[in-house]
């Protein structure tokens, strides 16, 4: 087994870690205070190319891997969680997602600007009523001449209210004799006639992040606009999701690293009884958990991505690699605030603003509760 990166995926690494450190890191705070998303940032991100590394040249891509892909994710998202999630939607759900289904047309039309960092994409599967049970959806696409026309209500959508935002991927049930049948996934463009962009939420962290409702009232889209198949859309929708796993378990591990540097930074420096909090066992065993989880972690989402990489089945490993950072996150993150003490519940400080975030990370891309039904399921079939 050869642990090594390879010297691109390496060069990845550092080139998105400096970039990290330098151009985001100094703003991230501010970002978080004031809501505003960081444009600038996201257009620096494109031109070096970060939204595409694992699409073809051809594509507007630059020819890498998933392993590069999310090294990439993680360091970005060391620095700023949000705009670690808006790679995971935009590269691995959205552009994924085109790339494996869409025709030829498709690709040029969509994928093209978003692996080049031009726009953005959003992913269309939560409704009211249809959230871990995301078969249960109720907005409807049906054919008319040449015309879809869709209706319905998606929520929770990221990226989409963004002014850098091109489209929505959205699942929907084709009518079907006058009755809702199978699950099909759409192309939607924001200026889409019967496109509405919904109430903005005010979320508990991560508000420079936009996430909003979205409505379809007899929104018309060209015939040509459904994704892949008419019949196995909600298949290829739930199929780019274990990519999606994958990159939130780096975004996870982004941000438990920041946890932890900001916490061995506090420990080292910070004195009581006449000497460093680092020297009090409990604070070491705190500190070396969140080291060995961290590492964890990061071995397991690596292996998820190699495997894609690989072409093979990364179910298992996604899935693991998804519940395990996610909840270590949250961990690391509780512990970090707690070896800062009072000074932890500050603003000031930033771990503060990870604990806030870090919840979120077991919520979407698959609850923990689901994705423990998922490695049940697998566990059951899986011969020994």
């Amino acid at each position: 087994m050869d642990f090594e990166l390879t010297k691109d995926q390496e060069m990845i690494r550092k080139e998105v870690r400096r970039f990290a450190k330098t151009e985001i890191l100094p703003y991230t705070a501010e970002f978080d205070e004031k809501g505003e998303y960081p444009y600038e940032i996201m257009e620096k991100m494109g031109k070096l190319g970060f939204m595409g590394i694992p699409f073809p040249e051809e594509y507007g891509g630059s020819g890498g891997d998933w392993v590069g892909m999310h090294l990439c994710i993680e360091e970005i998202s060391k620095a700023d969680g949000p705009l670690g999630t808006m790679l995971d939607i935009t590269t691995s759900v959205i552009g994924q997602e085109l790339f494996v289904f869409g025709t030829e047309e498709q690709k040029k039309k969509f994928l093209i600007p978003i692996a080049k960092g031009e726009k953005i994409g959003a992913f269309g599967l939560t409704e009211p009523d249809a959230g871990s049970d995301a078969g249960a959806l109720s907005t409807t696409a049906e054919l008319k001449d040449d015309t879809w026309v869709i209706n319905g209500t998606k929520q929770f959508i990221t990226n989409i209210g963004l002014k850098n935002a091109s489209i929505i991927i959205a699942t929907a049930k084709i009518i079907e004799d006058g009755k809702p049948g199978n699950i099909a996934t759409f192309i939607i463009p924001k200026e889409a006639p019967g496109f509405e962009l919904g109430k903005k939420y005010k979320k508990m962290a991560w508000s420079s992040s936009a996430t909003h409702e979205v409505i379809f009232n007899d929104c018309r889209i060209p015939k040509e606009n459904i994704l892949g198949s008419a019949e196995k859309g909600f298949a290829q929708h739930l199929e780019v999701l274990e990519t999606g796993r994958i990159s939130i378990a780096a975004v996870a591990v982004g941000l438990a690293q920041a946890c932890l540097e900001e916490a061995l930074k506090h420990a080292k420096g910070r004195k009581q009884f006449g000497m460093p909090i680092y020297n009090f066992q409990a604070i070491q065993f705190m500190i070396a958990n969140m080291g060995m989880n961290i590492e964890l972690a990061r071995n397991q989402y690596l292996k998820a991505a190699w495997l894609k990489d690989q072409g093979k089945s990364h179910t298992f490993e996604a899935t693991v690699a998804k519940l395990f950072a996610s909840e270590m996150v949250e961990k690391a993150a509780s512990d970090a605030l707690q070896i800062h003490g009072g000074y932890g519940y500050m603003e000031d400080y930033p771990v503060s603003r990870f604990y806030k975030g870090a919840k979120i990370l077991q919520i979407v891309e698959g609850t923990s509760e689901i994705l423990r039904m998922i490695l049940g399921r697998h566990l059951y079939k899986a011969k020994f």
